[in-house]
């Protein structure tokens, strides 16, 4: 596995732009929160706990996003402390239904699925949007999975679902607001080597009578492989959603950016 990635910024990218960050403590949102914190942004992070580490003059909030309560609670924060949103980053998702396929997800599971992978993105967008197309500008990035195109069998199938919604609602509202001066993108991460991940590698060590990089190569076996042979890093998922939020991008708008090392194959 490569050494964690550093990459220089430009603070003056995004000087003067207001962005919230769902899921900001930690894995793929706490580095997008860093790196457009030094592009220059002013970033609101938002998640269910404050991270130990973070500076007390970074702005962030407690809340729960899969609750509606806990939308509005975001969604009046970022009005209060930004005085709105031009940069928008739906990093929120994941799953904790058991695995075993279809016959194990019963309606709990499958609300669970949608209440965080699909719908804390569109009250969010609900709340914060109107301000963007009253200034005829802004930033959307739904950060999605390539589950949504590769589902895993027995394993992540209502997250997987929750995720093609998504894409799907995304697409929709790019054809809608883009006319108007917003911009929405998406953003399919493959696996990504967070601290979660290396937590399942140790873990997945220990079953396997294996070495953290004998694990590392048999989750990305059951993944049908990983062609340059490692996951992503947060920081290198970070590095493309700056690039797509910022006026480099000015010209992309509606489509998805894979970043997944070449798992998804290509024709």
């Amino acid at each position: 596995m490569t050494a964690r990635p550093v990459f220089p910024a430009d603070p003056r990218e995004l000087a003067g732009k207001r962005a919230l960050v769902t899921s900001g403590s930690r894995g793929i949102g706490a580095a997008v929160a860093a790196r457009l914190r030094r592009a220059g942004a002013h970033v609101l992070a938002v998640a269910r706990s404050r991270p130990a580490d973070l500076d007390d003059s970074e702005p962030f909030v407690t809340a729960n996003l899969a609750e509606a309560e806990g939308c509005a609670v975001v969604a009046e924060a970022v009005q209060d402390r930004l005085g709105g949103a031009d940069i928008l980053v739906h990093v929120l998702g994941g799953s904790k239904a058991p695995a075993g396929g279809f016959a194990v997800l019963d309606d709990g599971e499958w609300q669970r699925a949608l209440d965080l992978n699909l719908l804390p993105a569109v009250r969010l967008d609900r709340a914060l949007l109107p301000g963007m197309l009253d200034r005829g500008a802004g930033v959307i990035i739904h950060v999605g999975s390539i589950q949504s195109r590769l589902p895993l069998p027995e394993a992540t199938i209502a997250y997987a679902a929750a995720k093609a919604a998504l894409s799907t609602y995304s697409k929709a509202l790019a054809k809608e607001v883009g006319p108007k001066g917003v911009r929405v993108v998406r953003v399919a991460p493959g696996w990504v080597q967070t601290d979660g991940a290396i937590g399942l590698i140790e873990e997945l060590a220990a079953k396997l009578g294996t070495d953290a990089d004998g694990a590392r190569q048999a989750l990305m076996a059951s993944l049908g492989g990983i062609p340059i042979g490692r996951p992503a890093w947060p920081e290198e998922v970070a590095e493309l959603v700056t690039f797509l939020a910022s006026d480099r991008a000015a010209a992309i708008h509606g489509s998805e950016h894979v970043i997944d090392g070449g798992t998804v194959p290509v024709a």
